[in-house]
């Protein structure tokens, strides 16, 4: 159940409706998370907005957010292979509602949890939610922040991979679903732990399950495979 999550990152505060403002409305969106083998791993229970029912100008103005490409995880997985880095993967949890609003939004009360009137009383939100058209777009502002005051530097072409250098370690950042990180140097993944302090994350290890992408792995080979055949990568 996601709505500990919300408790947890303090998403909105229950206010009167100003007159004359319309709150955005909310639903609960139920699936099942599974495993690379399609066991179901957990049911899942999210708290979404009704990013339809936004008005552009007033609930939101932006709603552009970089997306990495298949393409870039091909390569970041090649010079893996071709130079024999650590690649490891981190879940951060409820990612969108690390984002901060810029707009002033207003919610109605999620099923089931209403505090008051729920005529009169709505959620004045201070995070991003699910659902919001600018959601994506807050999510990656917040991290691109935090991972540059690390020292990480953004792509040209891809800004959703980051790169690190010191001296001559060196370390890749990949925002996907989750957070690849591909390295030469396991005391730079470890350091990286300070920086994970700023977001709820799980340390999933060794990347193996990726964009629905099966990562099988040795030290002498990379193999992506994928439901409908296998792609080797060797050098």
């Amino acid at each position: 159940m996601k709505m500990k999550s919300m408790y947890d990152n303090d998403v909105w505060d229950i206010v009167p409706l100003p007159k004359g403002k319309k709150p955005v409305g909310c639903k609960w969106i139920f699936k099942t998370k599974r495993d690379s083998k399609g066991n179901v791993e957990k049911f899942k229970a999210r708290l979404v907005a009704k990013g339809f029912t936004q008005k552009e100008g007033i609930d939101y103005k932006e709603t552009f957010s970089p997306v990495s490409s298949k393409d870039s995880l091909r390569i970041i997985l090649a010079l893996v292979a071709h130079y024999d880095l650590e690649l490891h993967q981190m879940d951060v949890k409820t990612a969108f509602l690390n984002g901060d609003i810029d707009e002033t939004i207003y919610m109605k009360q999620p099923e089931n949890f209403v505090s008051g009137d729920a005529g009169s009383m709505v959620c004045r939100l201070k995070k991003s939610i699910y659902g919001l058209k600018q959601a994506s777009r807050q999510w990656y502002y917040k991290f691109h922040q935090v991972v540059s005051s690390f020292g990480f530097e953004s792509n040209i072409v891809d800004e959703c991979i980051y790169l690190k250098f010191c001296g001559s370690k060196f370390i890749f950042l990949v925002l996907l679903d989750d957070i690849l990180l591909a390295s030469n140097d396991k005391d730079m993944l470890h350091q990286l732990r300070i920086f994970f302090k700023n977001f709820e994350m799980k340390d999933l290890g060794d990347a193996s399950f990726v964009l629905g992408i099966e990562i099988l792995r040795d030290r002498s080979q990379g193999i992506l495979s994928y439901p409908r055949g296998t792609i080797s990568i060797r050098f």
